[in-house]
């Protein structure tokens, strides 16, 4: 019995990496918000009336964002139930053929 690199388990590990790369780049487009916001804070009244309309797109941009994080959790909890699911099928596999 040959078992490949290609198995479910070597993409079950792989997974939950991509869910936390997913989440750190959400996590940090809204970090980039907050920081623009903050510093576009102290200006005129003409330019909060311009900011306004910005600030709408970038509401529904932090709700993305957030949508994006809890996908990014998602798919790294289901990564590391993968690889568990075929670490047992593995062992199940080598305790029948031993």
């Amino acid at each position: 019995m040959e078992i490949s690199g290609n198995s479910a388990f070597y993409a079950g590990w792989s997974t939950p990496q991509a869910g936390q790369n997913r989440v750190d780049q959400a996590a940090g487009q809204i970090a980039n918000m907050t920081i623009e916001r903050s510093v576009t804070s102290q200006s005129s009244e003409a330019q909060v009336d311009r900011l306004r309309s910005v600030d709408r797109s970038q509401q529904s941009d932090l709700v993305s964002n957030v949508v994006e994080m809890a996908q990014g959790k998602i798919q790294a909890e289901l990564g590391v139930k993968v690889a568990k699911a075929a670490d047992e099928v593995l062992g199940t596999l080598i305790d029948t053929f031993a």
